[in-house]
């Protein structure tokens, strides 16, 4: 499967097996125990962003899962069927022990999500919390999202912001200087780091959703609660930063209920 992948998800892949052995395989448990689902590098509460429909009955599918850990909480929350998709074998390894352990019946795949091995509209929610948010080509990603989802379902996903992103130099912390043009802002490969992003600004993304079906139900700007401090390892975005700027947004989009053979749906598609 390796030598089939694009070289940014092979990247991205090495990446994340290095990471999961450094820290998101130790604060999996623990964020599968968690009965409250919680956004982000702060975690902010979905109680309070109110970013989700109500997914009692729903067949949701994660791309990019990582742990799995939204995976494990929408379970909980009365979802119908969860599919965790990830490409990375070390993540999806944490997430089937904790799988055994809580017994929620995840069904996990081990694929990239620009092109998932599942049939057509199987789903009532395609969601990312930066898995293919920011680790996939959204050229990609968005229409494979489109094609998993029934008419009607809706696609919710996290990423940066696009301020943070600007303001982020190549080495070190977020600040408050212009440290990239935004300006055809789409691909970024930082020279600290081996793995491959992908941002595209609002307007660009908003034209991507409309092109695939989508209608945008919101977009949610998230800035770090007054009672929030550095996150232990993701600390590229100062707290004190994010208290006056967004450095997180979350999307949420309806495919449009056009007959998916119809001309239209394929000249959306296309």
């Amino acid at each position: 499967m390796t030598d089939q992948l694009p070289r940014h998800a092979q990247r991205n892949r090495e990446a994340w097996t290095a990471a999961n052995a450094a820290y998101t395989d130790a604060e999996a448990r623990s964020k599968w125990s968690q009965t409250e689902i919680r956004w982000g590098v702060w975690g902010v509460p979905e109680a309070q962003l109110r970013a989700l429909p109500d997914v009692r009955g729903l067949d949701v599918i994660e791309l990019g899962c990582g742990t799995a850990y939204f995976g494990a909480w929408f379970k909980r929350g009365g979802a119908r069927r969860v599919v965790g998709v990830d490409v990375t074998p070390a993540q999806l390894e944490t997430a089937r022990r904790c799988d055994a352990e809580f017994g929620l019946g995840l069904e996990l795949i081990e694929a990239n999500a620009e092109r998932v091995p599942l049939a057509d509209a199987q789903f009532d929610l395609a969601f990312s919390e930066y898995g293919a948010s920011i680790w996939c080509d959204p050229d990609l990603w968005i229409p494979e999202a489109a094609r998993l989802l029934r008419d009607g379902g809706e696609l919710t996903f996290m990423r940066n912001s696009t301020i943070s992103t600007v303001c982020a130099p190549d080495t070190g912390r977020v600040d408050r200087q212009l440290h990239r043009p935004q300006r055809d802002l789409r691909r970024i490969e930082w020279t600290d780091d081996s793995s491959v992003e992908f941002h595209q600004p609002a307007g660009d993304m908003l034209r991507l959703l409309r092109a695939n079906g989508f209608e945008v139900l919101d977009l949610i700007e998230v800035y770090a609660p007054d009672d929030a401090r550095d996150h232990p390892y993701y600390d590229t975005v100062p707290v004190e930063w994010a208290r006056s700027w967004p450095a997180e947004e979350i999307w949420r989009a309806r495919l449009r209920p056009v007959p998916r053979h119809s001309t239209e749906r394929a000249a959306a598609l296309h």
